[in-house]
């Protein structure tokens, strides 16, 4: 006997919603029929939104952030310190910077962080595009707000290297300590950097 099966358009569904990040087959499965089966659903809009999306939103040719056809929202901020560019990993590295209010200077993603071992090598990232701008700021600030993991740090150092000639400053955001964590749970290296980090009170 034929084992029976869901129609061959909600099989396509599951197959694309497995594809998401994060989401595995049953939770494809649940979303699918959710979508399909439950009154507060609106499948419709959804689709028109990624739609709308995809064909509306793009990386910004300067910044690297998203941007529509309005233009960057970062870019066309004249209130923003020219002095201070902020170097980080993704453009979704930048909305936690803005979120948090202490930075008002504009942003450089570089769309990864180098990785040999899987390939992402210096020309693969955003920096020949990062040492024009710089080139073209005088005396500004590099703050380079990368990640603290190895990838992290050979990008940061491969970047404080390709600026040192250039007309500028570079510095790292501070690492250690997370808000309201105790030294029980840190490791050896958050320590290491918090230490180092250190500030007059």
């Amino acid at each position: 006997m034929a084992s029976i099966n869901y129609p061959q358009p909600v099989i396509d569904l599951i197959q694309e919603l497995k594809r998401l990040p994060g989401i595995g087959p049953r939770s494809a499965e649940r979303v699918a029929l959710w979508l399909m089966q439950s009154p507060k659903a609106q499948p419709m809009v959804l689709a028109e939104s990624l739609v709308a999306a995809k064909q509306e939103v793009s990386l910004c040719g300067d910044c690297g952030f998203f941007t529509t056809s309005a233009g960057c929202p970062v870019c066309s901020d004249h209130n923003r310190s020219r002095q201070l560019l902020c170097v980080v990993e993704n453009a979704t590295d930048v909305l936690p910077m803005e979120r948090s209010g202490a930075f008002d200077g504009y942003y450089h993603c570089l769309g990864g962080k180098l990785s040999p071992l899987d390939g992402v090598m210096p020309e693969d990232l955003n920096i020949r595009a990062l040492l024009r701008r710089v080139k073209g700021m005088s005396g500004v600030e590099v703050v380079l707000a990368l990640g603290a993991d190895v990838e992290g740090e050979a990008t940061s150092n491969y970047l404080a290297e390709m600026l040192e000639s250039l007309d500028c400053s570079v510095s790292r955001i501070a690492q250690g300590l997370p808000a309201g964590g105790g030294l029980e749970h840190a490791d050896e290296l958050t320590l290491t950097r918090a230490l180092q980090g250190r500030r007059k009170f």
